[in-house]
């Protein structure tokens, strides 16, 4: 499996953003999905996951009622709308895969990762 993040970029507070990933090698397997984040000094975290079918979602509670995640199954690409955009947003927001069935949440092991891409938040 190889994802692909773009939509990363520098936005002011208050802001939004679009992440997209790019994913490819499913091998007509399922793959529930997920962006994670690190900013510097800290480790990395879960901020949203999306199950294989799509139709379930679960979010970090930092980012609850601000991001979206969405996949388009055909086009198979992960997104994650952010809006209202925080300082303590500003990371490197890494797209994950994992096979289906999964556990979303903390438990949500990933099977492959995307190279990460920058977003950064200024005031």
């Amino acid at each position: 499996v190889q994802l692909v993040e773009s939509g990363g970029g520098s936005v002011q507070e208050g802001g939004s953003l679009r992440l997209s990933c790019a994913a490819s090698g499913f091998a007509g397997l399922q793959y529930c999905m997920a962006w994670f984040r690190q900013a510097p000094g800290k480790e990395r975290e879960g901020v949203a996951w999306i199950t294989a079918s799509g139709l379930s979602t679960h979010y970090a509670d930092s980012v609850k009622d601000r991001f979206t995640i969405s996949r388009d199954k055909g086009a198979n690409t992960l997104y994650l709308e952010m809006n209202s955009l925080k300082l303590e947003d500003t990371a490197i927001y890494y797209c994950a895969a994992a096979l289906s069935p999964c556990i979303v949440g903390s438990s949500f092991t990933p099977n492959a990762w995307g190279q990460g891409t920058q977003v950064t938040v200024s005031s």
